[in-house]
C-alpha cells in the first residue's frame, strides 16, 4: 500500500547510493578515488620537503652564527643546491597533482550524471508500475520535487564530491603516516584527538540526517500544494485564495527551515569543538616537539614535518565536513526513491505474470463485490453488488453522485481490487488475468478527460499502445487516428485548427475546450477498437448537437464490443441493452429504458422525468427520429481556450485602407520579434545585490557571519607568525631558550585554538542561518509571485506546472547552497589571502608580491572552470525543465497512462528528456576537469616558485629565517585557500543559475495584478454586467479569434444563460467577466464602470464560480470550503451546514465518520466526480457572490441531485445577477435571458418560449435534449 513508502525510510547506507553503477562505472570510481587519493597524498609528502628546507635553514643560520666565511659561502650554496631541489619536486607534486584531479574529475562528474539519469528514469518507472491507490496520498508535486530536486542532491552526492572525500582522508591518513614515520613518539602524543574527532562525526550524522530528513518531507509536502494550486490557478484565483493557499504552503516552508535552523547551530557548535580539538593539537605539537629536540630524539625539521603533516591532514579533515554533508543529504533523499522504487505494488502492471486468453468476449460480472477506498476505510462504496454485462452488449449504471458507479468503471480497469468477492472477465477473475493485457483489452473515456502536451494526432496514437497497429507505419496510424475522429466528430474542428492533426494541445489540453478534449479522448479510445469500452459521462462535455452525432458513433462502433457507460444525462443510455440503477453502492434496479419506466414511482423513473424539458415534454417524439440539422459537422467553431476558427469562414481581401482598430490591437499584442524575459541577462553583481536586498531579515546573521570569517581569516597568517618565530626559537644553541620559545608558542597556539573553536563555530552558524533565511524568503516569495501572475501568462508553455514547481525547490536551494558555509568560506579565504598578503608584505615584501602576482592565474584557471560549468548548466536548464514537466504531466495523468497501458511508452519518453543533459554532461566533463586541474596544481608551482626565490634571499643574507616563513606560510595558506575555494565553483555556478530563474519570475509583471491597490473599491455591487463590441484572442493563440464583437447585457438580479455549441466562446465569456484576461477591443462594464478600472481583488470577492471541472485541494472538506468564503472568520457552523444543504452535499458529509473534518485526499480524489461538484457549488454559495457564474455547473450531477441542486441554485439566484453556461438545457430553461452564441457573437437572444417560437438554432438544441418514453 502507499503506507509502505509514506513512512519514514531511514536514511539508505552509502554504497546503495551507487546501486544504479555498471561495473564499469564502479571500476571508473575505483580508478578515480585512486587518483582522489594520490591527489590527497600531495600536501602531506610537501611536508616532508618542508622538513627538509627548515633542516637545512637551521643549518644555515648555524653557519651564520659560526662567523665564518668559508663556511657560510659553503652553506649558502648547499642552502640554495637543496631548495632548488625541492622546488623540482614540487613542480613534478604539482604535475602529478594536475593529472590525477583532471582524471577524478572527468570520472565521477561522467558516472555521477550517468547514474543519476538512471535513477530518474527507475523512478519513474517505479512510479507507473504503482497501483492507483498509492497515488490517492501522494501529490503531483512531490513527484516532481523528487524526482527534480532530491535526485539532484543524490548527484551531488555521488558525483566529485566523493573523490574529494577520497582525497581529504587520503591527505589525513597520508599526513599522519608520514608523522608516525618521521616521528612516532610525537604523532602517537597528537593521535589522541582521533577519539574526539570520530565523536564529532557521529554526533553530526546523527543530528543532521535527522533534521535533513524532516525538512525534505516538509518541501515535498509544500511542493503538493504548490502544484495544486498551480494546476488549479483560475479557481484560486476565483476564489481569491491566494493568500489562504500560500499560507498552507509557508506553514510547511517554515517547518523545514525551523528543521534546518536547529541543524545550523548544532552543526556550528560542532564545528567549533572539532576547529578547537585540532588548534589544540598543534599547541600539544609544540610543546611536545620542543621536548624531544632537547632530549636528542629529533630536530626541528622533524617536528616541522611532523607537524605540518598534521596540519594538512587536519585541514582535509576539515575539508571533508562539507563533503560529508552532502552525502548525509544523498543517503536522506535516496531513501523514499529507493523505497519507491523498490515497492512491488499488489496490482503490478510491470508484470508479467497472468493469463493471456487469445480470445476475449468480453462477458463481465461482478460477484458479490464489496469495496472501499484505501484512503477511506470505513466508508462502504460498493455493497455486496452482483451484475452482468454481457458480451457485445451496452450496459449502463445510473444513480445519484457517489453511488458507486466511476468505482464500477475502476474495479474493471482492475485500478483497485474488491475486499470480497470477485470479478470476472469471461469467466476468469480479474486477479488471475495479465494487467498489462486486460487494460489493452479496454478503450476508457473519463469523466475529466487527459491529453498531453503534443499533437493532436500524436493524443490519438497513444491508443494504440499495447496493439499490432503500434509499431505500424506513419501513414497507417494516421489513417486509423483519422477515422477515430470522424467517428467521434472531432475530425472538422481538427481539421480547422492551425496545424490540423500537427496542432500542439497545450500542458493538459488547455488550449482546446471541454468538448474538444472529450472528442478527442473519445477517438483515443475506439481507435484501437477494443472489446470493452467504458464511457464514464464520455458526453458530459459536449453540447447537445455533438453529443448527438457522438452518441450516434458511439452505437456504431459499440457493434461486437461490451459497453459500459455511466452517465447522468439520461438521453445518452436510452438505448442501452441494460440499465443497473445504483444508490449507495447498492443495486436498486435493472432493466431496459423501456422497461424501468413501467414503475412510474420507481427511481429510474424519477431520474427520467427531472430530465425533461417543458416545451417538448408533451409533445415531441422519439428523439431518434428526430432529424439532425443539415450544419451539425460544423458546429464546432473558435474554441473557448483560444483554438480554431469556423470553418465556414469566408476569406475577405483587404483593400487599400488602414488597419481596423482591432487588428492595431492585435499587434499592439502580438509578442515581440525577441523575446524580453528570455534575453533578460542579470550579471554576477546584480545576483549579490539583488540577492543582499532580498534577504535584508538576514542581515544580522550576514554581519556577524562576516565578523566572525574576518577574524577566521587572520588565524592562518597569525599562525604563520608563530610557526616561524618557534623555528627561529629552536634555531637557538641554548636549551633554556629553546624551552622558553616551545613553551612560549604552544601557549600562543592554544589561545589561537580557543578563538579558532570560537570563529568556526560562529561563522558556520551565521553563514548557514542566513542561507535558511534566504532560502524559506526564496520559496515563500516566488511561491506569492507566481499566484500573481495573471491567468495569461499560465498558458505559456515555459510557465508549466512541472517547471514551476520544480522551480520553486530547486532554485531556492541552488541558491541557499551558495549563500550560507560556502559563502562564508570564500569570504574567509579572501581576508586569509589579503591578510596574508599584507603580514608578508610588512614582514618581506619581495616574496609576498611573487606570491600575490601567482594568484590571479590561479583565479583565472577557477575562471575558466566556472564559465565551462555555467555553460552546461545554461544548456541543461531547458533541458530538464522540460523532462519535470513531463515527469509532472505523468504524475497527474496517471488513471489514463496506465489505462492505455503507455507505463513502458513514458517511460523511454522520459529516457529521451534525460538523453541531451547527458550528452552535455559528457562534453563538458573533461573540459570542466581539466581546468579544476589546473586549479589545483598551481599552487605547488607558486609554492614551488617562493621556496625557489625565497631561498636565495635567505642565502643572500636579504631575508631573515622570520621573514622567509612568515611569507612563505602566509603565501602558501592563502594559495591553498584559493585552490580550496575553487572546489565551490560548481555550486557557485549552479547559485547563479538559480538566481537567474528566481529574478526572472520576481521581474514577471502581471497585468491583471491582485496585489495591486489601483483601482476603484465598490461597496455595494449592483451586478450589472455588459459587454461592448469585445472582440478577444487568448495571448498564447493570438492568431485565433474568439470574440468578434460580442454584445451581451446582464442586468441587476437577472439570471442570464449562455449556451451554443462547443468553442462558441461560452467559457471565454465566463472568464472575461472574472477578468482573468484582458479584452483585445471593445469594453466590459460592471455597474456602468469599465472593469479595468475596478480594483481586481475587491471586485473578485463579489463574484461566484463554479467550473466545468471542480477543483478541490489537499486538506479537510471544510478548509476547502472555507477557501470559498470572503471572511471564513466570521463563517459559522450553520454557514456552512447551509451552504451543503443547498448544494445537496449535507447528507452525505453527516455520513462521514470525520464530517467536515473528512480529508478530501489529493485533489479531492477522495470523492467522486459529482461530489467534488456539489462541495464546489457549497464552496460558491458559501461566499454570498453579487454575481455567480456558473460554467456547466450541474455536469457532474445526477439527475436527482441535478434537480435539487438546480432549485438550490435559482434560489440562490435571487438577489443576486446570475451567468450560467450550460449544454444541458433543461437547467437553464427558466433563465430570465438566453443568449445563444455563434462564431464568437451573440445569434439569438430571449427567453426559452421566446427562442423555440424562433425555432432556430436554440430550437434545434431544444428538440435533440427531449427525452420521454419512446414513441409517446
Amino acid at each position: 500500500m502507499a503506507a509502505d513508502v509514506e513512512r519514514d525510510p531511514k536514511p539508505v547506507s552509502f554504497f546503495t547510493l551507487f546501486r544504479y553503477h555498471s561495473w564499469l562505472d564502479i571500476f571508473l570510481n575505483l580508478l578515480g578515488c585512486v587518483c582522489g587519493a594520490a591527489a590527497g597524498s600531495a600536501q602531506p609528502l610537501m611536508t616532508i620537503l618542508m622538513g627538509r628546507l627548515v633542516t637545512q635553514f637551521v643549518n644555515f643560520t648555524v653557519a651564520l652564527a659560526s662567523g665564518e666565511s668559508s663556511q657560510i659561502a659553503e652553506a649558502s650554496a648547499e642552502f640554495k643546491d637543496a631548495a632548488a631541489k625541492n622546488a623540482l619536486y614540487l613542480v613534478i607534486l604539482g604535475i602529478g597533482a594536475y593529472v590525477v584531479v583532471h582524471t577524478y574529475m572527468f570520472i565521477w562528474i561522467y558516472t555521477g550524471e550517468k547514474a543519476t539519469k538512471r535513477i530518474r528514469e527507475e523512478y519513474l518507472k517505479a512510479l507507473l508500475r504503482q497501483n492507483i491507490a498509492f497515488f490517492d496520498t501522494l501529490g503531483a508535486g512531490e513527484i516532481v520535487t523528487r524526482i527534480q530536486s532530491d535526485t539532484h542532491i543524490i548527484q551531488i552526492g555521488i558525483s566529485e564530491k566523493v573523490p574529494l572525500i577520497a582525497s581529504a582522508l587520503s591527505g589525513f591518513l597520508t599526513g599522519y603516516i608520514v608523522a608516525y614515520v618521521r616521528s612516532w613518539r610525537l604523532a602517537l602524543a597528537l593521535s589522541s584527538i582521533l577519539p574526539c574527532v570520530l565523536l564529532i562525526f557521529a554526533a553530526f550524522f546523527s543530528f543532521h540526517s535527522k533534521y535533513e530528513e524532516i525538512s525534505l518531507k516538509a518541501i515535498s509536502q509544500g511542493a503538493t500544494i504548490a502544484e495544486q494550486v498551480i494546476s488549479t490557478i483560475r479557481t484560486t484565483k476565483a476564489l481569491g485564495a491566494e493568500k489562504k493557499l500560500f499560507a498552507v504552503y509557508q506553514e510547511f516552508v517554515n517547518t523545514a527551515a525551523k528543521a534546518m535552523l536547529t541543524t545550523t547551530f548544532i552543526d556550528g557548535a560542532l564545528f567549533g569543538i572539532f576547529f578547537f580539538i585540532q588548534y589544540g593539537a598543534y599547541a600539544l605539537a609544540f610543546y611536545y616537539g620542543t621536548t624531544l629536540i632537547l632530549y636528542g630524539i629529533g630536530n626541528a625539521g622533524t617536528v616541522v614535518n611532523v607537524f605540518l603533516s598534521l596540519v594538512t591532514g587536519s585541514l582535509s579533515l576539515i575539508l571533508l565536513m562539507p563533503f560529508l554533508e552532502n552525502i548525509s543529504n544523498a543517503r536522506v533523499a535516496a531513501a523514499k526513491l529507493f523505497a519507491t522504487i523498490d515497492r512491488v505494488p499488489t496490482i503490478d502492471s510491470a508484470s508479467e505474470e497472468g493469463l493471456r486468453p487469445e480470445v476475449v468476449h468480453g462477458h463481465i460480472t461482478f460477484e458479490n463485490v464489496l469495496f472501499e477506498y484505501p484512503s477511506r476505510p470505513n466508508v462502504k462504496v460498493l455493497k455486496s453488488v452482483n451484475m452482468t454485462f454481457e458480451a457485445g452488449k451496452s450496459t449502463a449504471l445510473v444513480g445519484p453522485s457517489g453511488c458507486g458507479k466511476s468505482t464500477t468503471v475502476a474495479l474493471v480497469e482492475r485500478f483497485y481490487d474488491p475486499l470480497n468477492g470477485s470479478i470476472k472477465l469471461d469467466g476468469h477473475d480479474l486477479r488471475s488475468l495479465n494487467v498489462r493485457w486486460l487494460r489493452s483489452q479496454i478503450g476508457l473515456v473519463g469523466q475529466e478527460p487527459v491529453l498531453f502536451a503534443t499533437t493532436v494526432k500524436q493524443n490519438i496514437a497513444y491508443g494504440l499502445t499495447g496493439t499490432p497497429w503500434e509499431n505500424t507505419s506513419v501513414e497507417e496510424q494516421f489513417r486509423l487516428v483519422r477515422e477515430a475522429c470522424i467517428k467521434a466528430n472531432a475530425d472538422g474542428f481538427i481539421s480547422k485548427l492551425p496545424e490540423g492533426y500537427d496542432t500542439n494541445v497545450g500542458q493538459a489540453g488547455l488550449l482546446l475546450s471541454g468538448g474538444q478534449k472529450q472528442r478527442i479522448a473519445i477517438a483515443r479510445a475506439i481507435v484501437s477498437n477494443p472489446k470493452i469500452l467504458l464511457l464514464d459521462e464520455a458526453t458530459s462535455a459536449l453540447d447537445t448537437m455533438s453529443e448527438r452525432v457522438v452518441q450516434n458513433a458511439l452505437e456504431k462502433v459499440s457493434q461486437g464490443r461490451t459497453i459500459i457507460t455511466i452517465a447522468h444525462r439520461l438521453s445518452t443510455i436510452k438505448n442501452a441493452d441494460k440499465i443497473y440503477v445504483l444508490n449507495e453502492g447498492s443495486l436498486e434496479e435493472e432493466g431496459t429504458h423501456n422497461e424501468l419506466l413501467r414503475n412510474p414511482d420507481g427511481p429510474y423513473s424519477v431520474l427520467v422525468h427531472a430530465q425533461q424539458l417543458r416545451e417538448l415534454a408533451e409533445r415531441a417524439g422519439d428523439p431518434e427520429k428526430v432529424p439532425l440539422p443539415p450544419h451539425v459537422d460544423q458546429v464546432v467553431v473558435a474554441d473557448e481556450e483560444g483554438q480554431e476558427e469556423r470553418s465556414t469562414d469566408i476569406p475577405l481581401r483587404r483593400i487599400a485602407t488602414g488597419p481596423s482598430v482591432v487588428s492595431e490591437a492585435f499587434i499592439k499584442r502580438s509578442p515581440m520579434e525577441d523575446d524580453e524575459e528570455g534575453k533578460r541577462r542579470y550579471p554576477f553583481t546584480v545576483i549579490v545585490k539583488r540577492l543582499a536586498r532580498l534577504n535584508r531579515r538576514a542581515l544580522p546573521y550576514y554581519i556577524s557571519g562576516a565578523l566572525f570569517a574576518t577574524a577566521n581569516g587572520m588565524i592562518y597568517p597569525l599562525f604563520g607568525i608563530v610557526f616561524a618565530n618557534a623555528i627561529n626559537g629552536w634555531s637557538s644553541t641554548d636549551p633554556t631558550e629553546i624551552r622558553h620559545a616551545g613553551n612560549h608558542y604552544a601557549l600562543l597556539l592554544f589561545i589561537i585554538a580557543i578563538c579558532s573553536g570560537i570563529l568556526f563555530a560562529g561563522q558556520n552558524s551565521m553563514t548557514e542561518a542566513a542561507s535558511v533565511v534566504l532560502t524559506q524568503r526564496i520559496r515563500a516569495l516566488s511561491f506569492e509571485t507566481i499566484m500573481r501572475q495573471d491567468v495569461g501568462w499560465f498558458d505559456d508553455e515555459r510557465h508549466s506546472v512541472g517547471a514551476l514547481t520544480a522551480g520553486l525547490s530547486e532554485n531556492a536551494r541552488k541558491v541557499g547552497d551558495v549563500a550560507g558555509d560556502t559563502l562564508g568560506t570564500l569570504f574567509q579565504a579572501g581576508i586569509t589571502v589579503i591578510g596574508g598578503g599584507i603580514v608578508g608584505l610588512c614582514y618581506g615584501w619581495k616574496l609576498s608580491l611573487v606570491g600575490l602576482a601567482c594568484v590571479p592565474f590561479l583565479l583565472s584557471a577557477g575562471y575558466l572552470f566556472l564559465r565551462v560549468v555555467m555553460l552546461k548548466d545554461e544548456r541543461d536548464k531547458l533541458a530538464h525543465e522540460d523532462s519535470a514537466q513531463f515527469a509532472c504531466e505523468v504524475a497527474s495523468a496517471v488513471r489514463t497512462i496506465v489505462s492505455l497501458t503507455r507505463e513502458e511508452a513514458s517511460y523511454l519518453q522520459y529516457r529521451h528528456f534525460l538523453d541531451q543533459p547527458f550528452r552535455n554532461a559528457k562534453k563538458t566533463a573533461l573540459v570542466s576537469g581539466g581546468f579544476f586541474g589546473l586549479s589545483q596544481g598551481c599552487p605547488y608551482f607558486v609554492i614551488a616558485l617562493m621556496f625557489w626565490y625565497g631561498s636565495r634571499l635567505v642565502a643572500s643574507q636579504e631575508y631573515t629565517t622570520v621573514q622567509f616563513f612568515v611569507c612563505l606560510m602566509s603565501g602558501t595558506f592563502g594559495v591553498m585557500q584559493v585552490a580550496t575555494s575553487l572546489s565551490f565553483m560548481p555550486d557557485v555556478s549552479s547559485g547563479a543559475m538559480g538566481s537567474r530563474k528566481l529574478f526572472e519570475l520576481l521581474d514577471s509583471t502581471p497585468e491583471i495584478d491582485t496585489d495591486s491597490p489601483d483601482g476603484k473599491h465598490i461597496q455595494q455591487l449592483k451586478g450589472q454586467v455588459a459587454f461592448r463590441n469585445v472582440h478577444f484572442r487568448y495571448p498564447t493563440r493570438l492568431e485565433v479569434r474568439v470574440l468578434r464583437g460580442l454584445n451581451l447585457d446582464v442586468q441587476p438580479g437577472q439570471t442570464v444563460a449562455v449556451c451554443g455549441p462547443s468553442g462558441c466562446g461560452k467559457s471565454t465569456t465566463v472568464q472575461l467577466i472574472e477578468r482573468f484576461y484582458e479584452v483585445l477591443y471593445g469594453v466590459i462594464y460592471v455597474d456602468g464602470i469599465p472593469l479595468p478600472e475596478l480594483n481586481v481583488a475587491n471586485y473578485r470577492k463579489n463574484v461566484g464560480i463554479v467550473s466545468q471541472e471542480p477543483n478541490l485541494y489537499a486538506g479537510s472538506l471544510k478548509f476547502n470550503l472555507l477557501l470559498g468564503a470572503t471572511n471564513p472568520d466570521e463563517v459559522t457552523q450553520a454557514d456552512l451546514d447551509e451552504a451543503c444543504r443547498e448544494a445537496n452535499i449535507l447528507e452525505f458529509i453527516k455520513g462521514l465518520p470525520e464530517g467536515l473534518d473528512t480529508d478530501v485526499g489529493n485533489k479531492g480524489t477522495a470523492l467522486s466526480g459529482g461530489q467534488k461538484q456539489r462541495v464546489a457549488i457549497a464552496r460558491a454559495l458559501i461566499r454570498k457572490p453579487k454575481i455567480l457564474l456558473l460554467d456547466e455547473a450541474t455536469s457532474a450531477l445526477d439527475s436527482t441531485s441535478e434537480h435539487v441542486v438546480q432549485l438550490a441554485l435559482d434560489n440562490a439566484a435571487r438577489g443576486r445577477t446570475t451567468v450560467t453556461v450550460a449544454h444541458r438545457l433543461s437547467t437553464i430553461q427558466n433563465a430570465d435571458r438566453i443568449y445563444f452564441m455563434q462564431d464568437g457573437r451573440v445569434a439569438e437572444a430571449g427567453t426559452h418560449d421566446e427562442l423555440v417560437k424562433l425555432r432556430g438554432g436554440y430550437y434545434e438544441l431544444v428538440r435533440l435534449q427531449a427525452l420521454t418514453r419512446g414513441g409517446q
